[in-house]
């Protein structure tokens, strides 16, 4: 969820996806899209140009959508602030070969199953993503809206993760002692 071409979120790691679901219950969110498989295609150029400039561009199939994403630099903060550009596509293949013949390359492959959560009459939005390395709970919508809904939820700001999928990964197989690659289920 963004506000026009801009989006501000954090992450939270959360214990386990069931506890999750009930808290939110619990704080008067309702699921608004049900759990998703999602696989998650970010590209770059081959001399890496757009990750080392914090920039992003993923093709995401979630169900039957495909989505192509361009993500900003993002502005510093406890919050993760960007410019986000998204559209959907018809054909997920057809959209990455296009991406590769105009030199970008898929250098990171995640997946995760998300579930969408809503308050009624509020504009942000909570995410559940079950990922390979851990469950994490998004929360998206303004910084506002981000702090009350993590209080509520029970947590504070030195719970706040800004960090990708992709760092929260590397940082993960790190700790693991583990040779990085692609953020998949076995």
């Amino acid at each position: 969820m963004s506000s026009g071409n801009h989006e501000t979120e954090i992450k939270l790691a959360v214990r386990d996806a069931r506890s999750t679901r009930a808290r939110l219950r619990a704080a008067g969110f309702t699921v608004s899209q049900k759990r998703n498989f999602e696989v998650n295609l970010v590209f770059d150029t081959a001399d890496h140009a757009l990750g080392r400039s914090s920039q992003l561009l993923r093709l995401r199939q979630a169900g039957k959508t495909a989505t192509l994403t361009y993500k900003g630099v993002p502005a510093p903060g406890k919050h993760k602030s960007r410019e986000e550009l998204e559209v959907q596509v018809s054909d997920f293949d057809a959209m990455s070969a296009i991406l590769a013949r105009l030199g970008y390359t898929p250098v990171f492959r995640y997946e995760k199953y998300r579930t969408e959560f809503r308050q009624p009459h509020r504009a942000g939005v909570a995410m559940l993503d079950e990922t390979p390395i851990g469950v994490f709970l998004e929360l998206e919508g303004s910084p506002s809206w981000i702090d009350r809904t993590a209080r509520k939820l029970g947590f504070d700001e030195d719970a706040y993760i800004t960090a990708s999928y992709g760092r929260l990964y590397l940082e993960w197989c790190a700790a693991h002692e583990l040779q990085p690659s692609n953020m998949i289920f076995e």
